[in-house]
């Protein structure tokens, strides 16, 4: 399947729009990174527990976009966005979303 932020393919044509592609995950912290993040918080520097949880789950997310596209019969997905929100304290949510499409 193809990825793309942009709203085209090169030398590639969009034959038909098939509709949204969307994936999501939850996420909360843990007691575990929590303790690790408050003691970087208070030394400085990146919080590595925090940016790995949010890779994992920008990962999770695109995966189930894809499943999504598939299941609609995409060859690939344009004007792919991700957006985050807080769900409440300590759990946010990851959605991934774009145009499924197919190509000629």
């Amino acid at each position: 399947m193809i990825l793309s932020t942009t709203d085209n393919i090169p030398n590639k044509e969009v034959k038909e729009i098939l509709g949204v592609a969307r994936g999501s995950t939850v996420r909360a912290r843990n007691i575990g990174r929590d303790f690790f993040a408050g003691l970087k918080n208070i030394v400085g520097g990146e919080i590595e527990e925090y940016t790995k949880l949010q890779a994992e789950s920008r990962e999770q997310a695109m995966q189930r976009m894809q499943q999504d596209a598939q299941r609609l019969g995409a060859d690939a997905i344009i004007n792919i966005r991700l957006a985050t929100s807080m769900v409440m304290q300590g759990c946010s949510e990851i959605l991934a979303y774009g145009t499924a499409v197919k190509l000629g």
